[in-house]
């Protein structure tokens, strides 16, 4: 299994377009000692023919045009792009769909909850709908394992399951309406094995690690993990106001009961963090955090990084 990774930022990119924080000022003033980033996407291949989406990037279309093994090959429009995998629906995540709207053949693959949220509730999500066949929905169920199939059917050979995580949906979901959606769907972590019998495991939103999760990291080759806050009061700090991050679902980095401490006993998986906010200091290579985090065993994942499974 191929695995490349199109966007490494968490949501609104790094620089982010209406924030002037010390990183994203010292990106536009050329003195940042690090890389820009677009938001986070994930794809995958077992064959390096067809590909899957873990994820649907609002920057798309550019991380696309920056990957020749995602560009057109055959035809007059022919992706290599097969589908997707939805781990939940925020907009940072699902939004990418619509830019694949141009009559492709696609197989999305979500959970019936996150189906219904966009399919349902949002008319713009009908520009996947135009004509027969051109979006096939395949519903999957939390700790089932289910194939990746391309729109007409295919076995890819590449093999998903998806952990329950969190229970919020996002703030556009109405509360009334969040009634009517299973709690266990509304945020997933995802375990793809490749045909080899390796594995990968994406988790870009943790509220909390738990013993379970722990267990299913230390079994995973390569783990692909929620870097978004260095601190859990980063936006405070920052802004002076707002939430924290585990008010926004997702463990920070630092801190006693934060990432580092929390992961520092596995051994088997290749750690990497990944959907960084652009707030983060350890975005900063010339920084401590930097540091600490390499010095930890772990990697910070950039725009265009790929690996085999």
């Amino acid at each position: 299994m191929r695995v490349k990774i199109l966007g490494s930022a968490g949501g609104g990119g790094f620089p982010q377009w209406n924030c002037a924080c010390p990183n994203c000022r010292a990106v536009r003033t050329g003195t940042f000692r690090g890389k820009a980033r677009t938001q986070a996407q994930v794809a995958i291949s077992a064959d390096s023919r067809f590909w899957f989406l873990l994820g649907a990037s609002p920057d798309m279309r550019a991380q696309i045009e920056a990957s020749p093994e995602l560009h057109p090959r055959e035809g007059v429009r022919q992706s290599p792009i097969a589908g997707a995998v939805l781990a939940n629906a925020d907009v940072d995540h699902v939004l990418g769909l619509l830019l694949l709207r141009e009559l492709q053949p696609l197989r999305v693959h979500a959970t019936e909850s996150i189906r219904r949220i966009l399919v349902e509730d949002n008319s713009m999500f009908g520009m996947l709908q135009r004509v027969p066949g051109q979006v096939t929905w395949s519903s999957f169920a939390p700790a089932t394992t289910f194939p990746l199939l391309n729109a007409s059917g295919e076995d890819s050979g590449l093999r998903c399951r998806a952990l329950s995580l969190g229970t919020h949906y996002p703030p556009y979901v109405s509360t009334q309406r969040q009634g009517e959606f299973k709690p266990g769907e509304a945020s997933l972590g995802l375990i793809v094995e490749s045909p080899s019998g390796k594995s990968l495991a994406y988790m870009s939103a943790v509220p909390e690690i738990s013993d379970s999760l722990l267990k299913e990291f230390d079994s995973a080759d390569v783990l692909l993990f929620d870097g978004t806050f260095w601190s859990d009061d980063e936006l405070i700090q920052i802004q002076g106001s707002g939430q924290t991050a585990r008010q926004m679902g997702h463990v920070p980095v630092s801190s006693a009961g934060g990432s580092l401490s929390r992961l520092a006993g596995l051994r088997r998986p290749r750690k990497i963090y990944l959907h960084i906010n652009n707030t983060n200091p350890m975005l900063n290579e010339a920084g401590a955090e930097y540091r600490q985090v390499r010095e930890s065993g772990w990697e910070i994942a950039e725009d265009g990084w790929q690996f085999d499974l």
